[in-house]
This record gives C-alpha cells, structure tokens and sequence, in this order.
C-alpha cells in the first residue's frame, strides 16, 4: 500500500496526473504501478487503476488477473470498479475510501447514482437505435465454436 501512496504522491508532484496510485501484486511480487494520466494524457479513463491494470495484462499476456491483488491509495471510482471485475481480479484493498475523495474535489456520487437510473432517465442523453440491425452480429458471436469467452 506504502508504494501505491508514494506513487501517487510522486506522479501528482510531478504534474502526471491527480493524487491517485496503484500497484498490482501477483504471488507477493508487484508486477504493475499505475498512477493517474488523466491530465498528463489527455485521456479521462487514465485512472491509476486503469493503467495498472492495463500494463498487468501487457506483462502477463492475458485479459485476466485471476490470483492478482491491488493496491491503491483510494477506493476505485465506479469505472475503475467495473473494470476490476471484468478483470477479475482477486482483491482489492484501498486505503482512502470514496468521501474522502469527494471532499477534494473527485465526487463520483452523480455517476453511482446514475447507474441505477434506466436509460432514459439519466442526465447524459441515450436513445436506443437500430437494435434489429445490430442482433445478427451477436447470433453470430455466439455461433462461433472458435471465441475466446471472457
């Protein structure tokens, strides 16, 4: 956890990105830091978890991290946390949790209550188009003896 906050701590001092870092830990060995790149990247999901998890996945070749811990000096804002499971990694342990990140100016609130809200009641604007169109690309997907299922 110390590695996760010092990385955050060092990369926002050196204007990377906001006060977010992450580490991942495979059979007590890390095997990926990530800080946030949000900023420094031009890219909103640059979160540190994002980026430790994509580099984890580069350094294992693979889309799963099964039998992989994070460590990450904040609780994961409701992207990061979707992006755990679809990961599936084994444990997550956080130090400063999701109100201690809103009182500095990161409140993810809107967006977990958002989540909630059926389409058409959520303040980004979606309207479901062409669905017919687009079901034959799935019977395919699941026709194919061949895919790799995740």
């Amino acid at each position: 956890m110390l590695e996760a906050i010092n990385i955050a701590r060092d990369m926002m001092l050196r204007k990377k990105g906001g006060p977010f870092g992450a580490v991942i830990v495979q059979n007590d060995k890390i095997i990926a830091r990530g800080w946030n790149k949000v900023t420094s990247s031009h890219d909103p999901t640059a979160h540190a978890e994002i980026v430790a998890i994509r580099k984890a996945c580069k350094a294992l070749n693979s889309f799963v991290l099964a039998g992989c811990q994070m460590y990450v000096n904040c609780e994961p804002c409701p992207m990061c946390l979707a992006a755990l499971y679809w990961a599936k990694i084994d444990m997550v342990y956080y130090a400063a949790d999701q109100h201690d990140a809103a009182q500095i100016g990161f409140n993810d609130q809107l967006i977990y209550q958002e989540i909630s809200n059926p389409p058409e009641k959520r303040q980004l604007k979606m309207s479901q188009i062409m669905r017919q169109e687009a079901l034959p690309v799935f019977q395919l997907w699941q026709d194919m003896e061949d895919k790799i299922l995740y």
